[in-house]
């Protein structure tokens, strides 16, 4: 896996993952600063009940965040390692195949394609004469 991939404008993989590390550690220091706080504030058990529902939410809110990435990471990891294999020169097909491929269908998509554009032009044609007619309404209204 290549921690170069880029996966936006200027993010790379290895710069999402350097991310979860980053703020998974953050976090820790974060809920280990915030309870630390809190002990010294904390005069009686009901104060607590407040405060520790709270807490909890803080953190829960915190691991979903870190599972997001986690998953995002685990989907590029996916997309990346699927990409490499096919584009290595032992991947899927081999240039005859894909040539043998293109031959025997490359007539059959040609039409196909043809025949989709038609419908699309057609459906053009359609939302056109309907943006006419309401913008008809419009004025008249």
């Amino acid at each position: 896996m290549d921690l170069e991939s880029k996966l936006f404008e200027k993010v790379s993989f290895g710069d999402l993952m350097s991310d979860i590390y980053h703020n998974s550690k953050k976090k820790d220091r974060q809920i280990k600063m915030l309870i630390t706080q809190l002990q010294g504030l904390l005069k009686s058990p009901s104060e607590a009940t407040i405060i520790v529902p709270l807490i909890k939410e803080y953190l829960d809110i915190g691991v979903k965040n870190d599972d997001h990435l986690v998953k995002l990471a685990a989907i590029v990891q996916r997309y990346i390692s699927a990409t490499q294999t096919v584009t290595n020169d032992g991947g899927l097909l081999s240039e005859s195949e894909k040539a043998d491929l293109l031959s025997k269908y490359g007539d059959d998509l040609e039409v196909e394609l043809n025949e989709e554009l038609k419908e699309v032009d057609k459906n053009d044609v359609k939302l056109q004469e309907n943006i006419k007619e309401a913008k008809k309404k419009l004025d008249e209204e």
